[in-house]
């Protein structure tokens, strides 16, 4: 399997090529990362892929993962049914 087979977002389909790609031509802010190919914005909401991009991102900079910025989140940090945001659901599931 080569690096640009590699899934690292499941929900958007980017691969590791991508990332590394993004990364070669300078951009290493994981927040403009997060942009350009929508990782953390499926409902996994970054569960998976965000800390995979900070260990590339690492790797390819020599930056310790302690100094790259965890992106903002933004609610719900997890899938809610819209019957909780809505107050429908009761507790009879």
């Amino acid at each position: 399997m080569s690096e640009k087979d590699i899934i690292i977002c499941r929900c958007n389909d980017v691969t590791q090529k991508e990332i590394e790609d993004l990364i070669d031509q300078g951009i290493t802010d994981i927040e403009e990362i997060k942009r350009l190919t929508r990782i953390g914005m499926g409902p996994c909401q970054g569960r998976t892929c965000i800390p995979l991009v900070m260990g590339i991102i690492a790797r390819k900079t020599g930056k310790k993962i302690e100094e790259i910025p965890v992106p903002a989140t933004r609610v719900p940090t997890r899938p809610v049914p819209m019957g909780v945001l809505a107050g429908a659901m009761n507790n009879e599931e």
